[in-house]
């Protein structure tokens, strides 16, 4: 009987080895079909300035853009290419990069003590099985940053390594001074600009469910490991209640950025205007103050 040289049987005992790690800790892949609309984005993108007639409103806020998103038009200006913190609108371009790698969002992720350091208020105790569907609509909608954690440990394997991801994923779509440090947007490193954040939203809703989750008021999410347990989140973007229909949108709010607004609105003519508010000295304000923009603005491209 021929007895399998050393060599040989190193490199078959490795490979199991290989198979059982990987098996036991990597997340599925399946082809999504969000990644069809890959191709149809175009890294490119640019924003043509438009003097408008009349007088502009004036808007207490640090940096704002209003465009007409069908023309690429914009309607309105201010301090757009300054870099500033954008909080939680982070999580638009996470999920991005999280649906590009085409994850099975029926694998379940488990909340861990690491995912609940210095989170931020949130409903997801440790211990909580999801699946990763529910953990997007968490962090979307309700802007839950161990949701966003999670959701980056269960497809990169670690923190960094998403992030990297993210980075990667800015880049290639010409956004010179978007940057971030984490996926969840606590962070006052991650910075970017009022132009480009319209560029994100611009990218980020040519992925169909991205455009589904932030434009849903209200969502049910499943604990799997709690019998009968259920969480109901809420989305943070009030112009859900406006008169206007929110095609896609993100809220943030961290104390370097103060409070921030990324939406594209449509109104009743089925015209549609992409609006982003940084540095709102309110809560509400920044609402209040998008409703002004937005009416202006749709008043312009009638």
């Amino acid at each position: 009987m021929q007895i399998p040289d050393r060599a040989k049987l190193s490199r078959v005992v490795l490979m199991l080895a290989a198979f059982v790690f990987f098996s036991a800790n990597t997340v599925h892949f399946i082809e999504h079909p969000d990644t069809t609309a890959l191709a149809a984005i175009d890294p490119t993108l640019h924003f043509e300035l438009v003097e408008v007639d009349g007088k502009k409103p004036y808007l207490n806020v640090k940096s704002a853009i209003l465009v007409n998103y069908d023309r690429g038009e914009v309607l309105y200006a201010k301090n757009i290419d300054k870099v500033r913190p954008v909080a939680s609108i982070t999580k638009m371009v996470m999920v991005m990069v999280l649906i590009d790698k085409g994850v099975d969002l029926e694998v379940t992720e488990t909340i861990l003590k690491e995912d609940a350091r210095r989170s931020s208020r949130s409903r997801l105790r440790v211990g909580y099985e999801l699946n990763l569907r529910d953990l997007l609509y968490a962090a979307l909608l309700n802007s839950d940053n161990r949701a966003a954690r999670a959701l980056a440990r269960a497809t990169s394997g670690s923190i960094e390594a998403f992030t990297s991801e993210m980075n990667a994923k800015v880049r290639a779509l010409g956004l010179e001074n978007t940057r971030f440090f984490e996926p969840t947007g606590l962070d006052k490193r991650n910075v970017s600009t009022a132009r480009e954040v319209a560029k994100i939203m611009h990218y980020a809703i040519e992925y169909p469910l991205i455009a589904e989750i932030t434009s849903t008021k209200n969502w049910r999410c499943r604990v799997i490991n709690r019998k009968n347990t259920h969480l109901q989140m809420a989305n943070t973007n009030l112009m859900m209640y406006s008169r206007f229909s929110v095609v896609s949108g993100k809220t943030g709010y961290i104390r370097a950025a103060d409070y921030c607004l990324a939406t594209v609105l449509r109104n009743s003519d089925g015209e549609r205007i992409t609006l982003v508010v940084l540095g709102v000295p309110g809560d509400k304000l920044r609402f209040r103050e998008a409703r002004r923009l937005a009416e202006w603005g749709f008043k312009k491209i009638a």
